[in-house]
């Protein structure tokens, strides 16, 4: 089974002991499946302060991160390797999403670099593949960012989740949000759990489950319904949706809401 190698370049490398010692990434680890190697920005910057940042020029406001220490530290990282991905998480970045995550787990190595400050230097911005984002806002730097990509990354890889029926159902694999999930007790606070999952009919219960994702989506996203292509079966199930959620009704107008 081939690994994805993972390298991040950071200032703060001991961010990451938290979010990479549980769960899936962890379990990712342990499979082999996934090498993640941290590196500190600061060892590569040449002065005895081991300065990573400079005032910009032509005056404002921040700090910016300086392009010796940045190209260093990359060019050591992919020294001797034929393809590394190398990643900056920046607030400009396409926005991180599910077609993203399945991108990147088929890639051999990624080098994701933490950004920081009002940015790096834009002279570094030659050995830098691709900008990626959480959303448009603003985050103290690119680490939070970091670990929730390798986070969702880590569990597309193969054999990293047990049944992979689990990750097939998730919202966004298909394009569509994920249908709603029940386990016991049958009654909780006076709300049953729907027939259709009881009654052990598995084309009824898939159905039913098509349904419900569809419903979701309708309601929670109604634009990730202009992206995906549709089944003749799907078509009909949304046109059933549409015709039980009346105008004015709680379901109506959470959809409304932004």
């Amino acid at each position: 089974m081939a690994m994805l190698s993972i390298d991040i370049l950071t200032l703060f490398p001991d961010y990451f002991q938290g979010p990479f010692t549980v769960s899936m990434v962890k379990r990712a680890v342990e499979k082999k499946a996934l090498r993640l190697r941290l590196h500190d920005l600061r060892k590569y910057a040449a002065d005895k302060r081991r300065t990573a940042d400079d005032v910009p020029y032509g005056g404002g406001a921040g700090m910016v991160m300086k392009p010796e220490p940045l190209t260093q530290a990359i060019q050591a990282i992919r020294k001797g390797r034929k393809k590394v991905r190398t990643l900056l998480t920046s607030p400009q970045g396409k926005p991180f999403d599910h077609a993203m995550a399945l991108k990147f787990s088929k890639e051999k190595a990624l080098l994701f670099i933490c950004g920081h400050y009002e940015g790096v230097d834009e002279r570094v911005m030659g050995l830098v593949d691709g900008e990626v984002s959480l959303g448009d806002f603003v985050m103290t730097g690119g680490e939070p960012a970091v670990a929730a990509i390798v986070d969702g990354v880590a569990r597309l890889l193969p054999g990293v989740v047990g049944d992979r029926r689990s990750v097939e159902k998730d919202s966004f694999f298909n394009g569509l949000l994920d249908y709603p999930h029940y386990t016991r007790p049958r009654e909780f606070g006076g709300m049953r759990v729907p027939e259709e999952l009881l009654s052990g009919h598995h084309a009824g219960i898939e159905r039913w489950r098509k349904k419900e994702s569809l419903r979701n989506t309708f309601l929670k996203r109604p634009d990730l319904l202009g992206r995906v292509s549709l089944t003749e079966e799907e078509q009909k199930l949304l046109q059933e949706v549409k015709k039980e959620i009346k105008p004015g009704s709680e379901a109506a107008e959470g959809k409304k809401k932004p």
